[in-house]
């Protein structure tokens, strides 16, 4: 392991927790546990192992902890969690079991019997008038009943009343039973990943860190990255922790002896920066970027633009240069500089053919054109917004207009780098990279938001330094352990602070036992703790600072903030009156952008938009600036959705969305001028209603050079129907892009030649009809009539219960048409995500619960909030199950595990 200076190197530091961390006896008289232990078993044993070795909370808070300060006193309730419910039983009505019994027999034990076995599946043995003794079997029963999937197209099926009767009476049963018998599951030991991480830093240090080039990509697993089982830990992974922890610190308290660091900050070399780029560029800028820039210290900084160079290999002569451009410079909306690029330049002198050059060099030795573009200047330390963009001067030149999009205007123009190619004179000038180096000429750490946050106090003399130490440390502590400190948490701390500051100054030891914070399992890990003497394998509720942690990550991906930790530790957040007000106040607040970014980008697909390459011969119409476009039209719809308490039924149809310029014309959708964003009513558009008409959405289930109904029919098979489709089988055959005879086939008579294979035809008969229903939109969301082979697009389909459907108009009313079955869908990936774990047929009664409590709002997305946040699985935790004992007997030395009776 190597580290880019000795001020990186974690070695000394782990030393020193090891050294001073001292007994922890004192702070967990039941379970004692030195940091070389959960070091330990960090490194070698996994996430389980950290589980047994973590320490159970504390009742004995620290003085001066910023609850004291607020005069309140930790309410016990809040650690210590109420009593396990004891389980009841459920019984049936014997006639009413028999008659289904019936049905069961005529209409499913004919595929689902002992000797078939289809599916896995076997109906004739089990048991209707005890439902909740087959639950897990009973639920995927249910779930094919409420989406008319069985029997099977072409089967006899009972009638409507009997059918839905049978689902309903199921699902009354097993309601009933969770009742009175629940089951929340348990949530193994959660570890940040590195949303959370980097959300957790920023409220709780008050700066930004880039998390990317800090610490790996995280597993997913039930679609999302914040699952507790996959969120591993290895060795490598640790040091990446303890690495990240001491970049962190210098970050966020200051680093006197930091070096000039550069940064480069690219733009993409396909955007087409003919219009204002950003929200946060001057009205009337052309091009360029916006970036928040770290300055670590107060001191002058040195700012250089590269601009847009043409050819295949973007090393030719700079675009735009016939004409006079200016380049503005600013940071925080203050003007720095203004650069003349392109265009005459007085005082150049003559070129050797006796004509004047243009800007100062001539066109074939262009490369050094934007050597001049830097400036050196004085900033504070902190994050600053840099604003680099031209001023537009929009003008218009005479002749054939060429294509706006960059491909055109960069690779085919001027590969041989001609002095007369119409791609680089004619074309404006664009930012190609800006680089910031510094600091040079350092003054000092300046007062930075992240300086302010630590540093609560400041000692006047030495005496006030413990004193004062003691304050910043239990306040970090308590912010970042989620809970109120004990003297044990903060004896550590200040035992590595005083070595800091043996070794330096007082910011230097706040910095060592920032470190350790940092590092610490109660920061980096959520461990949730079954209360004394609970019996095993039973439910409890969870303290109340267990359920600020779940519903701070839930909504916020990051640590509670002061007010929700205030109300757990006094035992208050319980009270389903304040739950309630401060789950409002969250989702209300900007951190829920979280919620969109991260649960909307993984459950809908979206954080694939970044990475999908549409062919640009088989859509020329995309460029950097539509997928651009595309994102944060989603993004803002999404937002919308969620901030002004809508239905999330208007996922799938809601009258509006959001554009700009380049995205309207691409709708179709006229009247709308400039990049701003603007909301705009989609009356005569009606293609484009809800999720399913959005660029973003047709794009990422696509291929890069066509559309695909298969992907297209899954994604609306798993995130709208929630109803998977079974993995393909192995050794599928790919679908043929070309027939023998060359002749060009629509999309749907490729697709029927894939389906005569028996083993391809199960799976697509659910999926493809779905994705037909898109097929006027291409692979990038574009609208057409006619398909790739030439002929009208056929947008007909049929689902398995019969109900056919034409085009997405209609396809959409068909899945509004069960609103409860999509509201369904968004509970169980909502729960999904929030308790960090996959849904189990045990949890489907709470779904359905929240699902039934919402129908009265229409769903609205508070009321799917609250009741997820409300139901036992979140409120409630599964105890650890009875484990068996390892015996040896006389006969035998091999071990033999027995089960321990209660």
């Amino acid at each position: 392991m190597t580290y880019d200076s000795p001020a990186e190197d974690v070695r000394p530091s782990l030393t020193l927790f090891v050294a001073t961390a001292g007994p922890r006896a004192a702070r967990r008289a039941r379970t004692p546990l030195a940091i070389t232990t959960l070091i330990a078993a960090m490194m070698f044993s996994g996430s389980a192992a950290i589980l047994k070795a973590a320490p159970r909370q504390s009742n004995r808070p620290v003085v001066s902890t910023a609850a004291s300060e607020n005069k309140q006193t930790p309410n016990p309730s809040a650690q210590r969690s109420a009593p396990p419910i004891a389980p009841r039983s459920a019984t049936a009505d014997p006639s009413t079991a028999a008659t289904y019994r019936a049905v069961v027999n005529q209409y499913c034990v004919v595929c689902h019997n002992e000797q078939l076995h289809t599916a896995g599946l076997v109906l004739s043995k089990l048991d209707l008038t005890n439902v909740p003794e087959g639950a897990e079997v009973w639920e995927k029963v249910i779930g094919k009943l409420r989406t008319g999937a069985m029997p099977p197209a072409g089967m006899p099926r009972p009638d409507k009343a009997t059918y839905d009767g049978f689902a309903t009476y199921l699902e009354t049963a097993l309601d009933s039973a969770s009742i009175v018998n629940p089951n929340p599951g348990r949530v193994s030991i959660h570890r940040l990943n590195r949303a959370e991480y980097k959300n957790a830093i920023h409220d709780l240090l008050a700066t930004d860190i880039d998390v990317e080039s800090l610490l790996p990509v995280d597993d997913s697993g039930y679609g999302f990255d914040n699952i507790a089982d996959v969120l591993s830990v290895s060795p490598m992974l640790l040091v990446r922790y303890m690495s990240a922890a001491g970049k962190v610190s210098r970050s966020a308290i200051g680093d006197p002896n930091v070096l000039p660091n550069l940064e480069t900050y690219d733009v993409p070399y396909l955007l087409t920066q003919d219009e204002r780029m950003s929200e946060d560029l001057p009205f009337g800028s052309r091009g360029g970027l916006a970036v928040r820039h770290n300055f670590p210290l107060d001191g002058e900084y040195l700012i250089k633009i590269r601009l847009q160079r043409a050819g295949i290999e973007h090393d030719r002569q700079i675009i735009g240069l016939s004409e006079p451009h200016q380049l503005d410079v600013r940071v925080d909306g203050e003007r720095i500089k203004v650069f003349t690029v392109g265009g005459e330049q007085p005082g150049n002198g003559e070129s050797a053919a006796g004509s004047k050059k243009k800007f100062g060099y001539d066109y074939r030795s262009s490369d050094d054109a934007d050597a001049h573009l830097e400036v050196r200047f004085p900033a504070k330390a902190g994050t600053r917004l840099v604003g680099v963009n031209f001023l537009n001067d929009t003008w218009e030149r005479e002749g054939v207009l060429d294509s706006p999009l960059a491909e055109f205007r960069l690779l085919d123009k001027s590969s041989e780098g001609r002095s007369d190619s119409p791609g680089t004179k004619e074309d404006p000038p664009a930012v190609s990279q800006v680089l910031i180096s510094g600091p040079y000429n350092a003054k000092g750490l300046g007062e930075t938001p992240s300086r302010r946050k630590i540093f609560v106090c400041r000692p006047a003399n030495s005496a006030d330094e413990l004193p004062c130490a003691s304050k910043i440390l239990s306040t970090l502590a308590r912010n970042a352990y989620r809970r109120p400190v004990t003297v044990g948490d903060l004896q550590p701390l200040l035992n590595l602070y005083k070595v800091g500051r043996k070794d330096s100054d007082f910011e230097a030891g706040i910095g060592m036992a920032l470190q350790r914070i940092l590092v610490s399992p109660e920061f980096l890990f959520r461990i949730e703790h079954d209360p004394v003497n609970t019996t095993a394998g039973a439910a409890y509720r969870i303290s109340d600072l267990e359920l600020a942690s779940r519903l701070s990550f839930f909504l916020w991906s990051s640590i509670p903030d002061n007010q929700l930790l205030n109300l757990a530790t006094a035992g208050k957040l319980r009270d389903p009156a304040v739950l309630e007000q401060q789950v409002r106040r969250m989702l209300a607040d900007s951190r829920s952008n979280a919620l969109v970014s991260n649960f909307f980008g993984q459950w809908l697909y979206l954080r694939n938009m970044p990475g999908v390459h549409p062919d640009q011969d088989a859509f020329p119409e995309f460029d950097e600036n539509l997928r651009a476009a595309f994102e944060q039209e989603t993004q803002l719809f999404l937002e919308s959705n969620v901030r002004e308490d809508r239905s999330v039924l208007d996922l799938l149809n809601a009258d509006y969305t959001f554009v700009n310029e380049r995205l309207a014309r691409f709708y179709g959708i006229p009247n709308v001028y400039g990049s701003h964003f603007r909301r705009v009513s989609l009356d005569g558009h009606e293609e484009r209603r809800g999720l399913l008409g959005q660029g973003s959405i047709l794009t990422v289930t696509s291929y890069a050079n066509r559309t695909s109904p298969t992907i297209r029919g899954k994604w609306l098979l798993t995130n709208v129907l929630g109803t998977p489709p079974p993995p393909p089988p192995p050794d599928v055959p790919s679908l043929k892009e070309t027939p023998p005879n060359g002749k060009i086939l629509t999309m749907r008579e490729r697709m029927e030649q894939h389906r005569s294979n028996a083993a391809c035809a199960v799976c697509h008969a659910q999926m493809d009809p779905l994705g037909f229903a898109l097929e006027n939109f291409n692979g990038v969301g574009e609208w057409r009539t006619v398909s790739e082979a030439g002929s009208a697009v056929d947008a007909s389909g049929v689902l398995p219960n019969g109900v056919k459907f034409n085009g997405p108009a209609e396809l959409r009313k068909v899945l509004l048409g069960h609103p409860e079955q999509f509201a369904d869908t968004v509970t169980d990936r909502l729960l999904t995500y929030a308790l960090g774990r996959g849904v189990e047929y045990y949890d489907q009664p709470a779904i359905r619960k929240v699902t039934r409590d919402a129908a009265s709002s229409n769903y609205r997305w508070s009321s799917l909030i609250l009741g997820i946040v409300n139901s036992v699985p979140f409120q409630m935790r599964m105890s650890k199950p009875q484990e068996p004992t390892t015996v040896r007997t006389a006969q035998s030395q091999n071990p033999v595990a027995r089960e321990s009776k209660p």
